[in-house]
């Protein structure tokens, strides 16, 4: 675990910063804060696919571009999507184009429209898996029990590409665990955010 110091602002960051500018807006301001917005949660799960095998600066970057083509990841708009769409998405220079990581999205996406109406919502069900106890030093580790538990879960329910490393830096991204860096300068902010934050609750079954 180390730390990046940036020379424009002398602020210490999680180590992995220094890799790209790109990263810093987002790790100062996204990563690791609670979420309980349905469609963003739907959003970074999927894109969090989208990333398997590769890194996460070639995802940030085309951002917009998956946001545009997925329908701003609406995941009711999204479970409508046909073939007609997959042909489609497959010539979209702007976003990553494989095709079975595409299927899985409009797959995971008519999962959660089942998940919502059981649920009462995805962020519900989401917070559900929040660890009790995280117990680890932070990023030392690239899956955890809940991560998981959390995959296991979604694959039950028929979703794809969500395996426990998926499912890890999702909830890492999410703040549902807090995963900043000891020194870090957002590391604190976080755990106040999340204090302030009250999840969602599933429907009694």
């Amino acid at each position: 675990m180390t730390l990046f110091t940036s020379p424009n602002d002398n602020i210490p960051r999680c180590g992995w910063c220094a890799a790209t500018e790109d990263y810093i807006a987002y790790h100062d301001d996204e990563w690791g804060y609670p979420v309980a917005d349905d469609i963003r949660l739907f959003e970074k799960i999927c894109l969090e696919s989208f990333q398997s095998g590769l890194s996460w600066r070639t995802i940030l970057t085309k951002r917009d571009n998956f946001r545009a083509a997925f329908a701003g990841f609406d995941f009711r708009k999204m479970a409508q999507f046909d073939d007609r769409d997959v042909d489609r998405l497959l010539q979209d220079t702007g976003i990553v184009r494989h095709r079975g990581k595409i299927e899985a999205v409009i797959n995971n996406a008519q999962r959660c429209c089942e998940l919502v109406d059981a649920e009462g919502s995805f962020a519900a069900f989401i917070w559900g898996f929040e660890p009790k106890d995280e117990g680890a030093i932070p990023q030392t580790r690239s899956t955890s029990p809940a991560s998981v538990a959390l995959s296991e879960e979604l694959k039950k329910r028929g979703w794809r590409f969500v395996g426990p490393t998926t499912a890890f830096a999702f909830m890492q991204a999410m703040g549902l665990i807090n995963d900043h860096a000891t020194g870090c300068a957002s590391r604190d902010k976080a755990t106040q955010a999340r204090a302030a934050f009250t999840p969602p609750v599933r429907n009694p079954s």
